[in-house]
């Protein structure tokens, strides 16, 4: 099954300076425990899926949050405020820090900054359990899909 989860509590800070070509940063904390799951399954199966997750996956107990801080932002105008962007960083999940890029697309408008993009990572790479239910029947896929869509004020 693939799980649509969504981080309820994370905070973040995004410097830039709209029209020019000066360094911009990313810096991203998301509450491991504010994880939960957004599809349409019953009240039990959530429960059980978000346990599972948190206690035997991410371990929320000795990871509490999960970070992102860029190294290098680089940004090409698609089009009068829309830029294609590319974030390389480091991930801190689950103890374990990687460096990994991030494409995503920047709009720049009155309510401010909207982002939007979508990158993956491995369950191996940050030590991650893979999860497997029916007797290991069905299992957690390797691959982790994060997308995302921002607006910063």
């Amino acid at each position: 099954h693939d799980h649509t989860i969504a981080a309820r509590d994370f905070s973040g800070e995004t410097r830039f300076t709209y029209g020019t070509v000066a360094p911009a940063s990313l810096q991203m904390t998301v509450r491991a425990d504010s994880l939960s799951v957004t599809d349409k399954v019953s009240k039990s199966d959530r429960e059980k899926i978000e346990a599972t997750m948190r206690d035997e996956v991410l371990e929320v107990g000795k990871y509490a949050e999960i970070n992102f801080r860029s190294t290098n932002v680089t940004a090409s105008r698609i089009d009068e405020g829309v830029y294609q962007v590319q974030i390389s960083g480091e991930l801190t999940l689950h103890g374990v820090t990687r460096s990994v890029v991030i494409n995503a697309r920047a709009s720049f408008g009155s309510n401010g900054l909207r982002a939007q993009g979508e990158f993956s990572i491995k369950h191996a790479d940050y030590n991650l359990k893979r999860v497997s239910v029916a007797g290991g029947t069905i299992k957690v896929k390797e691959e982790i899909k994060l997308s995302f869509d921002i607006l910063a004020h």
